[in-house]
């Protein structure tokens, strides 16, 4: 049996895939180039402790279109793999603290998910196998239970402070990782710790924004683009972004047209450059938040003016009814991958412990388009194995061979891993 057949991937459904054979056979020929200039980035800019990276292949362009540094979906790897998530985790972890040992994990506040609590089940176990004391801490004032679709039953126990340090009843945490995003701001309780605190609070979507993330990731693709010889365009979108935005009141259409119509442009001048010939489209998101919530495709900027109530709602508010009020405007990928158990269109999520890939899924979607948010309601996930890491390619076989298809991926999602990692060095400047 090949290896192809043991970790299944997707079928690329297009025939403008000669472009990303040539990155991809570029990958595998710089491999010694690539992972000597990592180590030296990582050395520069130390990675978070941990993230994950969702990626589109449209078959002529491989890049990230988004970057989360509190990850769920844990659940939702490979449990064959866990050895990697466990090593990872810790030397990711003891890379920020190298004395920890007693960690709290602090999870989102929400309680109704039972997905997300499968999640937090997983890091548990990642995290105890690893080697460290755990406790689950809530950011919650009063004491609730969850009770897991195996009938598990977790106590979300409020953590207290004491002057400069949290704790979980007596249980005193060398470091807190957070699994929170806090968008609804850092609160009082988490603020001027003695204790580390991964991610740090200020990258929480409250104070953190996508296109500060990718301004500062096409900053590091243009650096490995020059390093491996390629247009930095196969492995980053275009964006734009808008401040300023009430879509009920309808504030800001302006500059959101006046972009879109730019973007547009400036992506069919690539489009033109390399024969490609499909229709280009954006992307609108909100430029802070996660869960898919608030984003919209869009072929032709006059269907901004033409948006509905109901799509206007759906616009003006992201996870936990926060308000909209900045939006990126970001180049459309297409995904011609699709999940051939079911020809669904299907995207690859990538996870990392802090500069190391330990796997991933993919998302799947039977009911949405090659360039539409497969972040909805409806999608399923596969887990994705990465072959030995994904560090090690196979330089004999085809470039669409799992395992050097995996490498792919895993490089361009170190890439905004590292661009996260530049973030947090900039957030705590002198």
């Amino acid at each position: 049996m090949s290896i192809n057949q043991i970790y299944q991937t997707p079928h690329l459904t297009t025939a403008s895939v000669a472009p990303l054979h040539l990155l991809e056979q570029q990958l595998l020929n710089k491999e010694k180039e690539i992972e000597d200039w990592f180590t030296a980035q990582w050395q520069l800019s130390p990675a978070p402790v941990y993230g994950s990276v969702d990626l589109r292949n449209s078959g002529f362009k491989l890049a990230p279109i988004d970057m989360n540094l509190f990850p769920a979906g844990f659940n939702n790897l490979n449990p064959e793999f866990f050895p990697l998530s466990i090593e990872a985790a810790r030397l990711a972890i003891l890379q920020q603290q190298p004395q920890a040992k007693k960690l709290v994990l602090i999870p989102e506040n929400h309680t109704r998910n039972l997905h997300y609590w499968d999640n937090i089940k997983t890091l548990l176990h990642i995290l105890t196998t690893a080697g460290f004391t755990v406790r689950l801490g809530s950011l919650l004032t009063e004491l609730t239970t969850i009770t897991l679709t195996t009938g598990e039953i977790f106590k979300l126990i409020p953590v207290t402070r004491q002057q400069n340090k949290i704790a979980v009843n007596e249980f005193v945490p060398d470091i807190i990782l957070l699994n929170n995003d806090l968008s609804t701001g850092i609160p009082d309780i988490l603020q001027n710790l003695q204790q580390p605190l991964v991610p740090p609070a200020e990258l929480g979507w409250s104070q953190r924004l996508k296109s500060g993330h990718f301004q500062y990731y096409a900053d590091v693709s243009d650096t490995f683009a020059k390093l491996i010889n390629i247009d930095p365009w196969f492995i980053s979108p275009l964006f734009l972004h808008c401040g300023e935005i009430d879509f009920m009141q309808r504030a800001g259409e302006d500059c959101l047209i006046h972009h879109t119509t730019q973007l547009l442009a400036d992506i069919q001048k690539k489009y033109d450059e390399y024969q490609i010939t499909c229709k280009p489209f954006v992307i609108i998101k909100a430029d802070a938040g996660t869960y898919g919530m608030a984003v919209m495709t869009v072929r032709d900027a006059k269907e901004i003016a033409s948006l509905n109530r109901r799509e206007r709602t759906r616009m003006s508010k992201s996870k936990s009814g926060q308000p909209v009020h900045r939006v990126i405007v970001q180049e459309g990928v297409y995904t011609f991958e699709t999940w051939s158990a079911t020809n669904a269109v299907a995207e690859p999520v990538v996870y990392l412990w802090g500069q190391r890939v330990v796997g991933g899924f993919y998302r799947v979607h039977k009911e949405r388009g090659i360039d539409e948010n497969l972040n909805t309601p409806g999608m399923q996930f596969e887990p994705l194995a990465f072959v030995k890491t994904c560090h090690q390619p196979d330089k004999q076989a085809h470039p669409e061979a799992c395992q050097n298809r995996f490498y792919a991926y895993g490089v361009i999602a170190r890439l905004s891993m590292l661009a996260a990692a530049r973030e947090l060095l900039e957030q705590h400047k002198p």
